[in-house]
């Protein structure tokens, strides 16, 4: 799990990737719409063929955050992040008004290959393996340290524990994971980034 200093480096091809000012890499070969839209917190890898789709905002005037990323997040190859399917954004209502909550990814995530995520909140520290289905609900959240097993679905409105393994279609809980989960998931976030030099 953690990356250690003799493994290979993982290597792009430059012309591929968009590097930003805060060490964001962005494939050339994925789909950002409304890049206004979203925030990346830096040192995050945006792989070929994902799409995130910020232009699913709310209406009104001015741009609104409608996913935000946080620092050291993987984005694997064919994922789909997109907060709003077929019905509104999470909101709650106000004196009146309604409030949308934006998707909100933490620090330090892994979302593996061809993962579509709708949730509403992902802590820090997470892992959601390749080929899962996150799906939209009003709050659906993972806490911080939680790990989403390959090929689960996740059912709407569903709140996944900190430090729990989630397995299944649908999505149940398999057991607690170590309290050195944290420490793991960062050192492995952190070391891919590392690795993960042009060609």
């Amino acid at each position: 799990m953690t990356a250690l200093s003799t493994d290979p480096p993982i290597l792009y091809s430059k012309a591929e990737f968009i590097e930003t000012d805060t060490g964001n890499k962005v494939s050339r070969r994925a789909t950002i719409a409304g890049p206004q839209n979203i925030i990346l917190g830096g040192k995050t890898i945006i792989s070929s063929g994902a799409i995130i789709r910020g232009d699913l905002r709310r209406t009104g005037p001015g741009h609104a955050v409608v996913i935000s990323l946080g620092r050291y997040c993987l984005v694997g190859e064919g994922c789909i992040m997109s907060e709003v399917t077929d019905e509104r954004p999470p909101y709650k209502t106000y004196r009146g008004n309604f409030n949308y909550y934006p998707m909100k990814i933490g620090d330090h995530v892994h979302i593996g290959a061809n993962t579509v995520v709708e949730a509403a909140t992902i802590g820090n520290h997470v892992e959601i393996g390749k080929n899962c289905i996150i799906e939209q609900g009003k709050f659906t959240i993972i806490k911080d340290c939680a790990k989403i097993a390959d090929n689960t679905v996740i059912p709407p409105n569903t709140v996944i524990p900190a430090l729990a393994l989630f397995s299944g279609s649908p999505g149940q809980f398999v057991e607690d994971l170590p309290e050195s989960t944290q420490d793991n998931v960062e050192a492995h976030t952190k070391g891919y980034y590392a690795r993960f030099q042009p060609a």
